[in-house]
């Protein structure tokens, strides 16, 4: 009777085995028919082979942005291109390899020393490997100067596998023009690569020789077929050659020389103090570049052109030396406010190359007595017109008679004002006003592009 019970017991716990398999097998079967969803990259959870959530493995396109190194921002600048109107550019750098971000989000803030003037927000597009631009254009800032530009980027939600965009096209020619008008930069640029590119950002940088961003543009190219060039423009709406330092850059230079009576005062055979500053001044000339233009205006009583803007240095370096003091003048007048504006309207006459930045030198051993009642007021205000014209003026004041307060109140800036107490320091002035237009070393510019589909598609 035991061993019938026992064997009765173990019959019932496998049948009890068999159904609770059975119903296990169907629940299962319910489950992944009805309820049941892969591991993917986009369920918002860590499985299958991920390494993060939704990121990484073999399965998931997606970078792990704990795999990635953070980009840098490198600088930050802004430039005015009208009053109360800036752009603002900033060099990021992604030194990942491989890894880029289809939508990185920034903000520029914009500061004086009064506080924030304003901020800008805005989405890129990342590539890996280099450094690139972030550009916002015609910030209004009402009127406020900022001193200070800098550049947040926010962390990007998405790494992607990407290319190097920037080895993928090709500057081919490179021409600034019209730099003290309306400046184009002309640029030709190659698509190297055989697929065609959609939505290509391209910035330019204009750097002096020493690395100091200057200026940025901004250009988009809808379609950019693959293996073929395309020309490119970009403007500004404003001269940008006074602030293009390069010696590559074209100066137009007015010589203003004070021939007043005074000049004479010296005595001796030469006259002095004329004959040593026509001599500095003449060296002067020599040391100008081939593409540089040249003019003279002399003045006394009145403002006279002696030599219209020329590119024969030649030529220009013997009139200087062929000027003379009108013995009328031995007790004339300085007027020095209608020299300025001599030297003004030659530089903005048809013979002004518009690709050339404008200079005035202006030499003078006193004070303007003429015209009028105020003639040194009449002066600062002919400066100060010329200096709206965008012109660059540089002072001379000879001899230690000259009055450095008027001479450094007609300069564009303090530094452009120089006293030559004797005309043995005249040469090394011209020295140094020569470096001030102009430093040794091309301007470098860098044109940049982004492309919005170099980044490798998500797999689901």
């Amino acid at each position: 009777m035991q061993r019938i019970r026992m064997w009765a017991f173990w019959r019932r716990v496998q049948y009890g085995a068999g159904y609770l398999t059975f119903l296990g097998l169907v629940s299962t079967g319910v489950y992944f028919m009805f309820f049941y969803a892969a591991p993917t990259c986009f369920d918002h959870r860590q499985n299958g082979e991920e390494i993060g959530i939704d990121c990484g493995g073999n399965s998931c396109t997606r970078i792990c942005a704990i795999s990635v190194q953070q980009p840098t921002v490198e600088w930050a600048k802004s430039f005015q291109i009208q009053p109360g109107q800036y752009n603002a550019v900033a060099y990021v750098e992604n030194k990942n390899a491989r890894a880029g971000t289809p939508e990185l989000d920034y903000t520029f803030t914009l500061s004086d020393k009064a506080g924030v003037i304003t901020e800008r927000s805005g989405k890129t597009v990342l590539p890996p490997n280099s450094s690139y631009p972030i550009f916002e254009g015609r910030i209004d800032t009402a009127g406020r100067i900022p001193t200070d530009t800098k550049l947040v980027l926010h962390p990007a939600d998405m790494w992607l596998p990407a290319n190097d965009t920037r080895s993928l096209f090709q500057t081919k020619d490179l021409k600034l023009v019209e730099a003290d008008a309306r400046p184009k930069l002309n640029v030709t640029m190659e698509n190297t690569s055989l697929d065609e590119a959609k939505s290509v950002e391209v910035v330019a940088t204009i750097f002096d020789a020493r690395g100091n961003a200057l200026t940025s543009s901004q250009t988009f190219v809808d379609l950019f077929p693959g293996r073929s060039p395309k020309d490119l423009v970009f403007t500004w709406p404003n001269p940008i050659a006074k602030t293009l330092r390069s010696c590559s850059v074209p100066t137009d230079v007015v010589l203003a020389i004070d021939l007043s009576g005074s000049m004479n005062n010296d005595g001796g055979t030469p006259p002095q103090p004329v004959t040593a500053v026509l001599d500095a001044a003449s060296a002067f000339v020599g040391n100008l570049h081939p593409e540089d233009r040249i003019s003279v205006v002399t003045f006394a009583s009145k403002a006279t052109v002696a030599l219209p803007l020329s590119t024969s240095t030649m030529l220009a370096s013997d009139v200087v030396k062929k000027l003379t003091i009108d013995p009328k003048e031995e007790r004339g007048t300085t007027n020095t406010g209608d020299a300025l504006l001599a030297a003004q309207a030659e530089l903005s006459s048809d013979r002004h190359n518009p690709d050339a930045r404008r200079v005035v030198i202006l030499l003078t051993d006193g004070l303007a007595t003429s015209p009028g009642k105020e003639p040194a007021v009449y002066a600062k205000e002919k400066a100060t017109l010329v200096k709206a014209s965008g012109i660059n003026l540089f002072t001379i004041g000879l001899g230690k008679e000259a009055d450095m307060n008027f001479v450094r109140a007609v300069a564009s800036t303090e530094t452009q004002a120089f006293a030559a107490p004797t005309t043995a320091t005249l040469g090394s002035i011209y020295q140094a006003i020569t470096g001030a237009i102009c430093e040794d070393g091309a301007a470098r510019i860098d044109v940049i592009p982004k492309v919005t589909d170099s980044f490798a598609p998500l797999v689901h």
